[in-house]
């Protein structure tokens, strides 16, 4: 017989096969062994050892160790080697033809017969060759035969699930559940820790780093403790707590420290403390200074409020104080039931809460409560949840306050309305007193009418009987009324300049305070300087009227606009140092003075000559053409950003912001009152190639009286103007064409022209008053005294701006430069609107 190790088979095939089959018998033999220590090394993986007492691990773990024994002997009896042999069967089985079971044949007939003997090794070349090519044989791991519950997988799944969340340290604390181990051990035998409540911020206490004789510890620590080594050999003792303290036998210690007392650890290393408790002190809250009213009519209540650990909310419980009302007119019925007004009291957004001082600003104007006495409770929680309160606060309730008589008058019906509906007869009836005459007490028609329709529905909802809708409907109306008689519609500058000072007046006789003193000599001073712009423009409508303020020895009196900046500060500083009745005088004083101010004329009282006249019908007429330029600009935008409102959108304005307002309407006012042509009566008349025509048609009327014919300087006057003229032309046909970009290029065109037009009549009239002896003393005697009320001259062209001190020379140039680099910056962007873009290339062509 073949010795087998002579066999023609891969060494590593047959090598693999008998592994495998180890594997096999390995399975079949040790698989409750190994399940069994797989169950056990999870649970301590998981620490399922800690969570029942010593004793249940020692019955456990001897029973485990029992079962381990018994599973190893199971398997060690049911185990066998494989042998080379049995490999090589397992191999031979799994080719064709069992060519290793032929190598190991022997030629039993025909051995003699030299045929027979070839044939025989042909055989054995060919067995040989198949078992050369031999692979490794898998192994049978299928023990579905001998586990049919499939527990070998749940013991898997456990170790995985133990690998993944558990904790190998874990496993090594099974060994200090052992007797005698505590004592052999490494490091301290319990450990415990004290945690504040966390609102209190502060810090975790390590026990055994504790070397003092007393704890001290917020109320509501918790205390945890670990207790090492044998059970029973550490105990707890502790009175801080209002529950009973736990068995002694348990590892694990926790309570919550509510009181003083001790706590003492007994046992190795043991250690003994007296708790002292710091009790959570309640919040305390109260009001720093009294309510103000600021200058807008909110109620400024200033409170400071701490805490030892900090103040989490609180609120102001608002209330009437109806003992304290004086019961008369209108309040002498009983009042309508109302809720008390609640209100969150601001905190701190970051910062320390323990101790802080805020202002609670609230606006009460409308409420029916403004100005009558009410009681002011503040509260404040802190983070246990504890709640105080502080004094009970009465006041005024502070609200807006009214200086005109008629508005303060309708505020007071319209409070007696909201204290009760039985007011609503004798609030009409006084309401129809107060409008018997409105010519006496009415500065507004407006503001009359307005009163007729609320009476008139205040009076039929009375009739019907008033209901509560119906009477916060009639309140909202007389509060709209009210705003409406106190700060007013005004237009004339004068007008509001006079109720500014009276608001003002009224303001010191009622002792207002502060912040609305402020806001009314704000008030004043723009009213001020609308009036002095106003002035203005009535010098240059009527430069030939003597309309001049003088002393008695006949010269005209001039101001600066510093000196009058001077005349207000000094009456805000009189009335912020409580001088009231020189700040009163000062005001009167000031008020004459404004009103006796007129536009100083000089000398020259005759009519303008013709060159100053057709100076300023073009300085109109290039008003106008801007105009037009700044709202076909705007309408282009327009097409772009259809959801804009008429240049009100951010990228939807003209050149100079507003609603079709030029450049030189914003010197007259902003809202296109440079004229009366073009502020009041063409814009808005028309389309805009309809206004186009007219301002051309007017341009041409111009030409026709234009000076200076004949001369050099003259004449290139009326050409410019001609050209300015068929610029209009063509831009009256673009935008009938709603060609917008080709129109606004032509009005450009036209513009230009007319400034050129007007600086060649300039020169042509100054040549016509150095050829007339006497004419330029009169006529500069004439500028140099028609200023206005400030002292300024006014421009030629008719606009509060000077033409005093403008760029001459290379200056001129050099600011030419700037703007075209400016221009050309601007096209760089590429972020700006497209429409703009194009616009700005197309002024780089042209210049």
């Amino acid at each position: 017989m073949t010795d087998t190790r002579n066999l023609p088979i891969p060494r590593l095939s047959l090598l693999l096969t008998r592994t495998g089959m180890l594997a096999e018998q390995v399975m079949r033999a040790f698989w409750p062994f190994l399940s069994i220590a797989a169950l056990i090394m999870a649970a301590l993986l998981l620490g399922l050892h800690d969570l029942v007492g010593v004793e249940t691990v020692w019955i456990i773990g001897a029973a485990s160790i029992l079962a381990l024994t018994v599973a190893l002997v199971w398997g060690a009896r049911r185990f066998r080697f494989p042998t080379r042999t049995q490999a090589l069967v397992r191999l031979d089985e799994t080719l064709p033809g069992r060519p290793i079971q032929a190598l190991l044949d022997d030629q039993a007939i025909g051995a003699m017969d030299e045929d027979s003997r070839a044939l025989w090794q042909a055989h054995q070349a060919r067995m040989a060759a198949r078992a050369a090519q031999a692979g490794p044989v898998k192994p049978d791991l299928n023990l579905a035969a001998r586990d049919p519950y499939a527990l070998r997988y749940a013991a898997l799944l456990a170790l995985v699930v133990g690998l993944l969340f558990g904790s190998f340290w874990k496993v090594g604390s099974v060994a200090q559940m052992t007797p005698g181990t505590a004592v052999a051990g490494q490091g301290p035998s319990w450990e415990g820790w004290v945690e504040p409540p966390r609102y209190t911020g502060l810090p975790t206490l390590y026990l055994a780093d504790q070397s003092g004789p007393t704890l001290t510890v917020p109320q509501g620590s918790r205390v945890t403790l670990r207790f090492y080594g044998e059970v029973g050999a550490h105990s707890l003792t502790e009175t801080s707590s209002l529950a009973s303290t736990t068995t002694a036998t348990d590892p694990d210690q926790e309570f919550v420290v509510e009181r003083s007392g001790r706590l003492s650890i007994e046992g190795p290393a043991g250690r003994d403390w007296g708790v002292e408790v710091i009790a959570d002190a309640p919040p305390v809250i109260a009001v720093a200074e009294p309510a103000t009213a600021e200058a807008g009519g909110q109620m400024k209540l200033p409170f400071s409020a701490r805490d030892d650990y900090g103040i989490l909310s609180g609120t102001a419980l608002i209330e009437l104080d109806l003992a304290a009302v004086d019961r008369r007119h209108g309040l002498a019925v009983a009042p309508e039931p109302r809720d008390a007004v609640t209100v969150d009291l601001p905190m701190p957004i970051a910062g320390d809460r323990s101790d802080f001082t805020e202002d609670l600003i609230e606006d009460f104007s409308e409420h029916p409560w403004a100005h009558l006495p009410v009681k002011i409770t503040l509260s404040a929680v802190d983070a246990a949840d504890q709640v105080s309160e502080s004094d009970v606060y009465r006041t005024d309730l502070p609200a807006r306050r009214f200086f005109d008589p008629l508005a303060a008058a309708v505020i007071e019906q319209r409070r007696d309305l909201l204290w009760s509906r039985d007011n609503a007869k004798r609030v009409a009836q006084l309401l129809r007193a107060v409008s018997h005459r409105p010519e006496d007490v009415f500065r507004s028609e407006t503001a009359y009418l307005r009163l007729r329709y609320i009476l008139r529905r205040l009076e039929t909802f009375t009739e019907f009987g008033l209901d509560p809708e119906q009477q916060t409907e009639i309140a909202q109306a007389l509060w709209d009324l009210a705003i409406l008689i106190e700060e007013g519609t005004l237009a004339d500058a004068l007008e509001r300049m006079r109720r500014a000072q009276e608001r003002l007046t009224e303001a010191m006789q009622n002792g207002a305070s502060d912040e609305e003193i402020a806001e009314l000599m704000q008030e004043l001073r723009e009213a001020t300087d609308e009036y002095l712009r106003q002035l203005q423009r009535l010098a240059q409508e009527n430069p030939d009227g003597q309309q001049g303020q003088q002393n008695q020895s006949g010269e005209s009196m001039q101001m600066t606009q510093d000196d009058l900046q001077r005349m207000m500060d000094r009456i805000q500083e009189l009335m912020e140092q409580g001088r009231m009745a020189e700040a009163q005088q000062a005001l009167e004083e000031f008020q004459q003075m404004m009103e006796n101010m007129r536009v100083t004329q000089g000398q020259g009282q005759g009519q303008q000559s013709e060159g100053q006249q057709a100076m300023e019908g073009l300085a109109e007429t290039l008003r106008e053409q801007q105009g037009l330029s700044d709202e076909a600009f705007r309408d282009l935008q327009e097409q772009f950003n259809p959801g804009a409102q008429a240049g009100e959108s951010q990228g939807n304005e003209g050149r100079s912001g507003g609603q079709g307002r030029g450049q030189s309407h914003e010197g007259q006012g902003g809202q296109g009152q440079g004229s009366d042509q073009a502020g009041e009566g063409q814009q808005g008349q028309g389309t805009l190639a309809d206004r186009q025509q007219a301002l051309r048609d007017e341009l041409n009327r111009q030409q026709q009286n234009l000076p200076g014919a004949g001369t050099p300087e003259g004449d290139a006057a009326r050409e410019s103007l001609g050209r300015a003229g068929r610029a209009m032309d063509e831009a009256e046909d673009a935008l009938r064409s709603d060609d917008l970009a080709e129109a606004i290029d032509r009005q450009s065109e036209a513009m230009e022209a007319l400034r050129e037009g007007m600086r060649e009549l300039g020169e042509a009239m100054a040549q016509n008053q150095q050829n007339q002896p006497g004419q330029g003393t009169q006529d500069g005697d004439m500028q140099a005294n028609n200023r206005d009320p400030l002292g300024r001259n006014p421009g030629a062209a008719g606009s509060i701006s000077t033409e005093e001190n403008l760029l001459q020379g290379d200056d001129v140039y050099r600011r030419a430069r700037e703007l075209l680099d400016e221009i050309r910056r601007r096209t760089g962007e590429t972020d700006r609107p497209r429409i703009e873009l194009e616009y700005l290339k197309r002024l780089l062509e042209r210049f």
